[in-house]
């Protein structure tokens, strides 16, 4: 097993990591012994809370979602019960299981929590500027996508908008940065990836271009383009999937947006520029429909790798 303190940048990280901790658990007065000047802690409310959004959960289930040692979770849910804030039925699908739910005195004991957890949380965003705001709600779900489970039960759920300002500017760093740490690629590639990105902008014809971003939570995960090649040529570019989403299904249907909007603008092919390297999106292309058409090797961004060009003809 390798420890935090035999990898000095890791070590770093980790003594980052707890020192955010220490802040935030302050700054949401979560070491109070009651949370927000209640009689509850915040475990507890926690659990309150979790009932209030699934009503119906087994205790295993509940205790699945929120991490908690299983006698732990269960001396909290006997107090609830002893109170008169949850019910337990036997389940419908597993007669061994009770199905929990609040009762109108546990909804009664939620609400002034959630009231005064809203208050707090917007008494502490509105100290700050609304772009600030913005900063702090990315950066959580940035902290959110990387450390949660892709494609769990629990997963946020994830969708699709068009470009806006700032939108290409991600696209062209999460590229440069992205390609040049799983394939080795140089800044050349991330000079290509700003061409293709300003050329949109300057250039976009919003009848025959689009740009579509995946997003989760407010947070940009995933990129595609379609630019006008010719009159009756459509040409499918910088598809990016961040690392933490894939295996959602995002990339498949980026490309199928792709697809659907070149027929409906009046394109009679699909054409894309890739490298064999990109065994992920290789595959998606192949099993849309696309056929490999020509190959040529290159180092146009550092290490050697072969060049494919793929059609798709719209019937």
């Amino acid at each position: 097993m390798t420890h935090a303190t035999s990898d000095p940048g890791l070590a770093h990280r980790v003594a980052a990591v707890r020192r955010f901790n220490r802040f935030y658990t302050r700054t949401i007065g979560a070491l109070q012994e009651g949370l927000l000047q209640s009689s509850y802690s915040l475990t507890e409310a926690r659990v309150l809370y979790e009932l209030a959004q699934c009503p119906g959960i087994s205790a295993t289930g509940l205790g699945r979602e929120l991490g908690l040692d299983s006698g732990y979770l269960s001396r909290i849910l006997q107090r609830f019960e002893r109170d008169g804030l949850i019910s337990r039925v036997p389940s419908e699908e597993d007669r061994r299981q009770s199905a929990l739910a609040l009762t109108d005195a546990g909804h009664e004991a939620l609400a002034p929590l959630d009231a005064s957890s809203r208050h707090e949380i917007g008494a502490l965003l509105r100290a700050l500027s609304g772009p600030a705001q913005d900063r702090v709600v990315t950066a959580m779900g940035h902290i959110e996508s990387l450390l949660g489970t892709p494609g769990g039960a629990t997963a946020a759920p994830w969708l699709l908008r068009q470009h806006r300002p700032g939108a290409t500017g991600w696209v062209i760093a999460r590229h440069g940065a992205l390609y040049a740490a799983e394939y080795g690629f140089d800044q050349r590639f991330e000079a290509l990836v700003a061409k293709v990105a300003g050329a949109f902008l300057a250039n976009h014809d919003p009848a025959r271009e689009r740009c579509w971003i995946a997003e989760r939570n407010g947070v940009n995960i995933g990129s595609v383009f379609m630019v006008r090649e010719a009159d009756e040529i459509a040409r499918l570019r910088l598809l990016l999937i961040e690392p933490a989403a894939r295996g959602l299904g995002i990339g498949k249907r980026l490309v199928a947006e792709c697809i659907d909007f070149a027929r409906t603008a009046g394109y009679r092919r699909v054409t894309l520029w890739t490298n064999d390297a990109l065994t992920a999106a290789r595959g998606i292309y192949q099993r849309t429909g696309f056929q490999l058409m020509a190959r040529a090797p290159h180092h146009d961004f550092g290490p050697a790798m072969v060049g494919e060009d793929w059609d798709l003809e719209l019937l």
